[in-house]
């Protein structure tokens, strides 16, 4: 603590150095819309820069701009690099460079996360399981693209729980004006606070994108490779329960808590390469207000998920051989996509194309054929159908996607529209549908392990998914998400306890479909008030579920900051400090199976109604933004019944340093 303080003071008392050649420059700032798939970085989540309309011309290149440097989605969503401090960044300062408001973490970065909604399936390709560990593996919708006139890098820096830290770095070039490249890695190392919870990852993508010098051609490709590592010990045992909950001193040092056990681990990794091609067949001109292009898009990739333990133990029930545990999953997929593109003033968009999956499931354990069929697998081959139209009518957009299964082994389908109302003031209303037919994630279907319990051979039906939504915009009033969500023969993780059997290992963690619907309502309210310097900045999520015994969730989620914003040293600084309160009401909330890396849904256990307080402050000079924050101060006087799972506790109370820096040569 003591080293942070001078950090901080050593920070502030360099500020005015700055204030010489630095000013802020003048200008509103203005909003862009952000692609939906972006989730990797901060400079994915551009807002349009400060520097409103005026011509913001930087020292290595005088013809660059800052509104040059751009981002590119697989969706060719484009928005621009922004070096603005704003309330949304520093919600999104965090491993997953996301707002995790729906979602509550472990004790440790990296390892876990708990989640507090129900979301609707957005995906025809199943999963290959190992749920939790997708939240934090980059998937081929994630990764961007860039296109810029000078050299760009970001360097993001988070600190952790103890003997680590979080590096986030991106490095994009332009060897000539129609080649650019980038180098990404995001690498994390945290030893935590409990024993044998360490935390160990690893992002890496190299990514490329060029354009004909006519702009008819176009090519980008990424390659991926992933490591998600985390030692796992099942949380605190349930002797030691009351231990945590009362506050005894002498367990205050997290360290002292005896695990259920601690010499397992789990890993998802993953490996990807992808390429996409563009090429216009007719241009629009002057004559001719019609265009058409050819597209393509290929990609493989290969995941492996493992659970090792250097010897059974009965936390996970009985096992068929008392040695070590070695359980493996493997998911190798092929995947092409192709089709054309005919673009016309007068009647929209249209694409229409193939995609064609194949997908090998596939099961490997240690030294245990005798109990287990290793040869067991799953193979997919199937081919789609898919199309989409896009229409822009003055102030009314309308958009329309659908995929359908022609031929082979998943029969999956899915429809989307959408229709949004630019009102006035920037004022919009959306309502948007959507049907996704899916087949369930592949080890709810297939899995072995030397252990028991965890070994089933399933038959599943398609998972139906019908979601309606509306979204209102009202400036500077509040944002409005309603959405209804209904879902036919829904297949999740439960925890089965057999009376019969009494001890530690007198339940099972089972996948189970359900034949009854399962309907869940969200109401979703986010507001900004400012007056003066100071602002609130409040969300509140309101939720039920119409089909009881189904799933849990907690009725209210919020999350309010309290902050004030100001300018310093002749705008040098710009500083942002507050308080944040977040808070979710009591309920079952789902159990976390480190075996499977999946949650599971539980009745035994109320979690919720502490809140998570946090203080922090923000500032931003030049390009760099500083995060300092005094996480969940609150909690030694609010009582230790906070938790992010059963038996595994919320985060105490710590302070973490953040920093966001770029560059532009």
């Amino acid at each position: 603590m003591r080293n942070y303080l001078f950090l901080i003071l050593l920070v502030f008392w360099s500020i005015p150095n700055f204030s010489q050649d630095f000013q802020m420059p003048k200008g509103p700032s203005q909003d862009l819309i952000r692609g939906g798939n972006l989730q990797n970085s901060s400079i994915a989540d551009s807002l349009m820069n400060r520097f409103g309309d005026k011509s913001t011309r930087l020292n290595k290149n005088p013809d660059a701009k800052i509104q040059d440097y751009l981002i590119i989605t697989r969706q060719n969503d484009t928005i621009v690099v922004d070096t603005s401090l704003t309330i949304e960044k520093y919600h999104k300062i965090n491993f997953l460079r996301e707002d995790n408001f729906e979602l509550i973490p472990f004790s440790n970065t990296g390892i876990a996360y708990n989640t507090l909604s129900f979301s609707a399936i957005k995906s025809i390709k199943p999963k290959m399981g190992a749920s939790n560990k997708y939240i934090s593996y980059d998937s081929v919708d994630d990764v961007v693209y860039y296109d810029l006139p000078t050299p760009f890098t970001e360097l993001m820096y988070r600190s952790v729980f103890e003997q680590g830290q979080l590096l986030d770095a991106v490095y994009a070039v332009n060897t000539s004006r129609q080649f650019n490249f980038s180098i990404s890695r995001k690498g994390l190392r945290s030893l935590g606070n409990y024993q044998n919870f360490l935390s160990n990852t690893s992002n890496f993508s190299f990514t490329t994108n060029y354009f004909s010098k006519n702009r008819k051609l176009k090519i980008r490709s990424h390659y991926s490779n992933q490591k998600l590592f985390s030692e796992q010990n099942g949380g605190i045992s349930d002797s030691d329960i009351s231990n945590f909950e009362n506050g005894n001193s002498q367990f205050l040092d997290r360290g002292v808590f005896d695990p259920n056990f601690e010499n397992a681990h789990n890993e998802f990794l993953g490996k990807r390469f992808y390429s996409d091609q563009t090429f216009i067949l007719k241009e629009k001109d002057s004559l001719n207000n019609r265009s058409l292009e050819f597209f393509n898009s290929v990609y493989f990739e290969e995941k492996k998920y493992k659970f090792q333990q250097k010897l059974s133990d009965e936390f996970f029930g009985d096992s068929f051989v008392s040695q070590e545990i070695n359980d493996k999953l493997f998911l190798n997929s092929f995947n092409l996509q192709t089709g054309l593109v005919l673009q016309s003033d007068k009647f929209g968009k249209f694409n229409l194309g193939l995609r064609y999956i194949a997908d090998r499931y596939f099961l490997e354990n240690y030294q245990i054929d005798d109990f287990v069929d290793n040869s067991q697998n799953i193979n997919s081959k199937t081919a789609y159908l898919n199309g989409s139209y896009s229409k822009q009518f003055s102030k009314i957009k309308l958009k329309l996607n659908t995929e359908n299964f022609i031929f082979g082994d998943n029969q999956s389908n899915s429809f989307s529209s959408i229709i949004k109302f630019n009102l006035k003031n920037d004022n919009s209303l959306a309502l948007k549908y959507n049907f996704y037919s899916v087949v369930p994630s592949y080890n709810t279907l297939l899995y072995s392990s030397n252990y028991e319990n965890y070994n089933w051979d399933n038959e599943f039906d398609n998972t139906a998914t019908n979601s309606v939504s509306l979204n209102l915009i009202l400036s500077n009033i509040l944002d409005l998400d309603i959405d209804l969500i209904s879902v036919k023969k829904h297949v999740q993780f439960e925890k089965l306890i057999d009376d019969n059997s009494p001890g530690i290992n007198n339940y099972s963690i089972i996948p189970v479909q359900y034949l009854d619907n399962l309907e869940v309502l969200k109401i979703k309210l986010a507001r900004k008030i400012k007056f003066g310097k100071f602002s609130i900045d409040s969300k509140l999520l309101l939720q039920k579920t119409i089909s009881d015994n189904i799933i849990n969730l907690p009725e209210i989620v919020s999350r309010n900051t309290f902050y004030y914003s100001t300018h310093m040293f002749k705008k040098a600084l710009y500083l942002q400090t507050g308080f944040g309160v977040k808070y979710f009401s009591k309920f079952y909330m789902n159990g976390y199976d480190p075996l499977l890396s999946e949650l599971y849904v539980q009745n035994d256990k109320e979690i919720g109604e502490f809140p998570i307080i946090d203080f922090f402050i923000n500032a931003k000079i030049q390009q760099t933004r500083l995060y300092f924050k005094f996480e969940h101060f609150n909690s030694s006087f609010t009582g230790y019944n906070y938790y992010s799972a059963p038996n595994y506790p919320y985060r105490d109370f710590t302070f973490r340093f953040g920093l966001v820096w770029n560059f532009f040569m």
